[in-house]
C-alpha cells in the first residue's frame, strides 16, 4: 500500500515510517518541522535502506495537500501532525483547535476528495480525563480536561460522524498511552524541543549530564511507593500497533476506537530505578507538590487491541530503558548535531 503519513518526520511518525518500509509499504511524508528534524527522515532511509518522499508544510495548507493527492494514488492515510502539549494548550487553545482539528477537517475533506478512503488517526489517553477506576477501557466516558485533550476528542466525533455520512470512508482511532523509547539503532528516538514534556526524556537528559535533576511531582498518591502510575508503551510497539490498524481496515471497514497500551502501570519511582541500571547514570531527583490535573493511575485494557488487530505490546520496561539510553547516549543533542 501507498500511504500519506502527516507529522511523519515526529517522534512517533519515524518509527512508523520504519515499521511501514519494513512491512513492504510505500511512505510519503508531510511535515512542517514545527518539533521535529528533517534529519530524523534521512535515519529512517539509512535504516531501511529506502528513499521517502516528504513535503514540507502543515496539514492544513489545503492546496499543498490537494497537489500531493494529485500527484499520488494512496491507500490509506495516518494521521500524527498536531500540537501535543498540555500545558502549552492551556496558554494557547486557539492555536490547539486550529492545528489539531481545522487541520483535521482539511485532510479529511482532501481525502474525501480524492476518494481516499481510510485513516488511522493518533488520539490519546488523554480524551479519557480522571477515570474513576482503571484499567481503562475503550467504553469509558470521556471527560478531557484541557484543549489538547478536548481538541483529540473533537476529531474522534468528526472522523466518527464521516464514517456515518460516507458509507464508503473507514476509520480507526489509536488512543495511546506513554510511548516511550527509541528504534534499537539508536539511530531515531525522542527528540523534545526545549525542556521536555514528558517522563522519560527528561530522564534520559538527566543521566546524560544535560540537566541537574528530576522534578518528581507527589509522593503521597495511594500507589505502591505514592508516586504516579502511567502505561509506558515502547515506540515501536505502538508503530506496529499502526501498521496493524491500517491493514486491519482493508479487511474490517468501518469506524474503530482502539486503545493502544501495555496493559502494566509503572511508577515514576520504578521508572527512575530502572533508567539508573540500564544507563549505569544516577538519576538525582527531587519531590516536588502534586500538579494540578495529575492522576494517580492512568493505564489501559488492551484486549480490543488484540482481539480486533491481532497485535499486542512485546517489549517490557527494559527494552524501552535500553533503547531510550542507546539513543540518549548516542545522540546527546538530538538530530541538531546533524549536518544539513
Amino acid at each position: 500500500m501507498q500511504i500519506l503519513v502527516t507529522g511523519g518526520a515526529g517522534y512517533i511518525g519515524t518509527h512508523t515510517c520504519v515499521a511501514l518500509l519494513y512491512a513492504g509499504h510505500q511512505v510519503v511524508v508531510i511535515d512542517n518541522f514545527s518539533n521535529s528534524h528533517p534529519q530524523a527522515l534521512k535515519r529512517v532511509e539509512a535504516i531501511t535502506g529506502q528513499s521517502i518522499t516528504c513535503f514540507e508544510g502543515d496539514v492544513g495548507d489545503k492546496a499543498l495537500l490537494q497537489r500531493i493527492f494529485s500527484q499520488y494514488e494512496f491507500d490509506g492515510v495516518i494521521h500524527f501532525a498536531g500540537s501535543k502539549a498540555v500545558g502549552e494548550s492551556v496558554e494557547k487553545p486557539l492555536m490547539y483547535y486550529c492545528n489539531n482539528v481545522t487541520a483535521s477537517q482539511t485532510l479529511i475533506e482532501c481525502m474525501l476528495e480524492a476518494d481516499v478512503q481510510a485513516l488511522v488517526f493518533s488520539s490519546s489517553a488523554t480524551v479519557y480525563g480522571d477515570p474513576h477506576t482503571v484499567p481503562i477501557d475503550e467504553s469509558f466516558p470521556l471527560a478531557p480536561t484541557n484543549p489538547y485533550g478536548r481538541s483529540k476528542y473533537m476529531v474522534e466525533l468528526i472522523m466518527q460522524d464521516t464514517c456515518v455520512a460516507f458509507e464508503r470512508f473507514s476509520a480507526i482511532i489509536l488512543r495511546y498511552f506513554n510511548p516511550v523509547g527509541a528504534h534499537p539503532s539508536g539511530l531515531i528516538g525522542e527528540d523534545p524541543n526545549g525542556i521536555p514534556n514528558n517522563l522519560m526524556p527528561f530522564i534520559a537528559q538527566v543521566a546524560c549530564g544535560k540537566r541537574e535533576q528530576l522534578s518528581v511531582f507527589g509522593n503521597d498518591y495511594p500507589t505502591t511507593d505514592g508516586t504516579g502510575v502511567r502505561d509506558y508503551i515502547h515506540v515501536c510497539d505502538l508503530a506496529e500497533g499502526h501498521v496493524a490498524a491500517l491493514e486491519q481496515l482493508a479487511a474490517n471497514p468501518g469506524s474503530h476506537i482502539i486503545n493502544l497500551g501495555t496493559g502494566q502501570g509503572v511508577s515514576v519511582l520504578e521508572m527512575v530505578k530502572a533508567y539508573e541500571s540500564a544507563s549505569e547514570q544516577p538519576v538525582p531527583y527531587r519531590i516536588a507538590p502534586r500538579r494540578p490535573g495529575d492522576v494517580a493511575k492512568c493505564y489501559a485494557n488492551a484486549n480490543r487491541a488484540k482481539s480486533l488487530l491481532g497485535w499486542q505490546a512485546t517489549r517490557d520496561l527494559t527494552d524501552m530503558v535500553a533503547s531510550s539510553w542507546h539513543w540518549q547516549s548516542n545522540n546527546p543533542n538530538g538530530y541538531q548535531g546533524d549536518k544539513e
